[in-house]
Parts: C-alpha cells; structure tokens; sequence
C-alpha cells in the first residue's frame, strides 16, 4: 500500500513539473505579445481571428497569440499556468475554477467601472469578497420544453411556473399517462442548489429552515411514490434529455441549443414540444450559466487584457458570437437587440425566453472557499434522504453541523 501512495505522489510530482514547464516554455515570446487561451472554441476560427485582427489594427503596439485548449484540459493547464511566472494574459474559464483562482490571490482586480456594459446581476457570480474577479464572456439561461401530448393526455390544460406547480402535476401525469414529470438530474453539480436558491434560501444559514425542508419533503415524496426516474440521483442531463426524447417524461428544463438535438433525433416530440420559460420558486427569478475570462495577477500585459476582453464583449462582437452559436451574449446592449425578439420559431422563442430571463438573475450565494464542498455534501444529503438512508430532519441537521467546518 506504501509502494503505491508512493507512486502515486510521483506520477503527480511529475505531472505538475511537466505543465509548469510546459507553461513557462510556450506562453510568451516577446513583451508586445498579448497571450489569449480559449476553451475549444476552435471551430469558431474565422471569429475569433477577425476580432483579433480588429483590436490589432486599433492597437498596433501589440500583438495577440491565441491558444485554443481543449476544455478537459483547461483547468490543469491554468492551473499550470497560474503556478509559473509567465501565464497567459487573458484565459476563458468557468467561474467556479476561477473563484478559486481568486481566493488564493491568483487573479488580476477587475475594476468596477469595466462592468457597466454588463447585467447587474452576473457581479456577484464574478466576485469575491466584494472584488471582481472575471469578466463574463458568454452565457446561457435554461429554458422549459413541455410535452403537450403528454400533458393533453393527463388532461392538464396550464403550464406551470414553479417546481411547486410542476410537482402537484406528477401524480396525475403519471396515472393517466405513465409518465414521470421531469427527470430533475439532483447529482449534477448544482442543479439542487440552483432549486433551493430561487427559494431564498441560503445554504449557510437556513438550510434546516421550513422553506428548505419543504423543498427536500417534494423530492423526497416525489421519489419515494415513483413519480420521478430512480436514476435521477445517479445521472446527468444527457439522460434526462434521452428520456425526454424518448416520450417518458412530461418536461425537461435544459439548454436552447438542445432543441436542435430534440429535433434531429426526436421529430415527433419536437413537434409536439411547448417551450415556456425557466420553473422559478417564490422568488419568481431564473439562473444561469455563464463562461468567464480572467487576468492572472502575475500577467505581463494585464492593462491590454482588460482593453482586449472588454473589445471581445462589446456589443457588437456579442451579437455576432451569438449568431453564431446558440449562446447568449453577455453585453447588455447586445441582450436587447432585435435578434432576440423574433417568435416566429421555436428556436426564436427558445432564444427569446432565455435572453429575458438574463435581467431577471435569482441572487446567488457569495463565492466561498468552499462553496463545491458545500454543494457535493448538499447532492450527498439529498440522496441519503431520497433513498431512505437517513431521515429528512435529522438529515438537515447534520447537513447544517457539517457546513459549519467550511465556513471561514
């Protein structure tokens, strides 16, 4: 047992010296060099080259080296990257990567003032200890696909708005039609959370409060009678779209872009598909997800990567990207364009709703240093509690005992 920790610790001693190295070699090469790292948006060449060369010919001082990383290797090449004396200037990375980039005073301050082309309500998912850390770079805001002939069946005649709503449909969808209503993915990350957070509740304070404990007793029920899939504590969001696709599920609450795979692989559901906004709690707020970029602190040009990341999300490069794909821009501005007030398709509603709903944003709790942590032992308290393991009061209690040792 000894000879393997041993080489284990080796393998990854090696490992680390192996990106440091690799980060101190292939960063920089000359001082007028501005390094930009993407996240697999390789396939987006033609864009992101033609930004390039616009911000160049305005700041012809200096030059840009873009690097596109594949994204399962994008945080240990930061990470990497971060640890040695010449990272790149600008990196696209996930917010919660970032935070903890910026809890151990690796990144670069972004100032106040850079933000106003920006919704409000992203500072918070960028920030930490009042400092923001990122700057948003895309987003996108899930949206509700409903299946009428599900519902048409179960004789339900009005969608619902919350999960409350959702949830006293399950029995009668699942008698009429043998239907489950959702397939709620609860390991995923932080599906759960999101769902607690637009209850107002926050996990530090009152997770064993009554708003939380109802919450937890409408999974529970929900499971316990059989009217949501026995899979959703152990599987992701690509099986709830399966299921979905496969007609044995009444709603699905995910992405705008899989519309397109519910249409090419699922004709008759997508045809048969309603798209209604995000389910929201008494809050009446939606969430989202977003891509950042971030300033190493220990950047040669950190001045030209703040001026290029507020070029790469101006308003017009925004709406560009967005045309190209099917996320959302970040910019303000770019949100209110009338690209996103078409309703004449279903994927110009789904883009409609989800465009909204970004004004909209349910505050979110601080970034902590713990904040995974918290998150993995809330999925873990969850299924104890679905499956019978532990009891639902006594649950939250030692839910709320054990978050205590990460509070800082």
């Amino acid at each position: 047992m000894k000879k393997f920790a041993a080489i284990i610790v080796i393998i990854i001693i090696t490992l680390s010296v192996f990106f440091a190295f690799w980060a101190k070699r292939g960063v920089k090469q000359s001082e007028n060099e501005l390094v930009f790292w993407t996240l697999q948006l390789g396939t987006f060449d033609k864009y992101i080259t033609k930004i390039i060369s616009d911000f160049e010919s305005e700041n012809p001082e200096i030059k840009i080296k873009w690097v596109d990383v594949p994204y399962s290797e994008g945080e240990k090449r930061t990470l990497a990257a971060l640890l040695s004396d010449n990272p790149p200037d600008l990196i696209n990375l996930t917010p919660d990567f970032s935070a903890m980039a910026a809890q151990k005073n690796a990144l670069y301050e972004i100032p106040q003032d850079a933000m106003e082309q920006f919704p409000n309500g992203l500072l918070p998912l960028l920030s930490y200890k009042g400092k923001v850390f990122a700057i948003p770079f895309y987003l996108t805001s899930a949206v509700t696909y409903a299946n009428k002939s599900i519902l048409s069946k179960a004789k339900i005649t009005s969608f619902p708005k919350t999960f409350e709503d959702m949830y006293a449909l399950s029995e009668t969808i699942k008698t009429q039609t043998g239907c489950y209503v959702e397939m709620p993915a609860l390991s995923e990350n932080d599906t759960f959370w999101k769902v607690l957070n637009k209850y107002g509740v926050n996990v530090f304070t009152n997770i064993d409060g009554d708003v939380s404990r109802d919450i937890f007793k409408m999974y529970e029920s929900a499971y316990k009678n059989n009217l949501i899939p026995r899979e959703s504590i152990t599987q992701g969001h690509r099986e709830a779209l399966e299921k979905y696709m496969a007609g044995q599920v009444a709603f699905l609450q995910a992405g705008a872009n899989f519309l397109n795979i519910i249409k090419e692989n699922a004709p008759t559901v997508y045809e048969e598909t309603e798209i209604i906004p995000q389910l929201t709690g008494k809050n009446a707020k939606y969430d989202l997800s977003l891509m950042n970029l971030i300033i190493p602190r220990k950047a040669k040009n950190k001045e030209y990567a703040l001026k290029f990341a507020l070029f790469l999300t101006n308003e017009q490069n925004q709406l560009e990207l967005a045309k190209l794909t099917s996320v959302l821009p970040a910019n303000k501005n770019a949100l209110n364009n009338e690209y996103f007030k078409k309703n004449s398709s279903k994927e110009e509603i789904a883009r409609n709703i989800s465009a909204k709903q970004i004004m909209n944003i349910a505050p979110n709790i601080e970034n902590t240093r713990h904040k995974k942590n918290v998150i993995l032992l809330l999925n873990s308290t969850l299924a104890k509690i679905l499956t019978g393991k532990k009891d639902l009061s006594q649950g939250l209690v030692d839910l709320k005992e054990k978050i205590k040792d990460y509070e800082e």
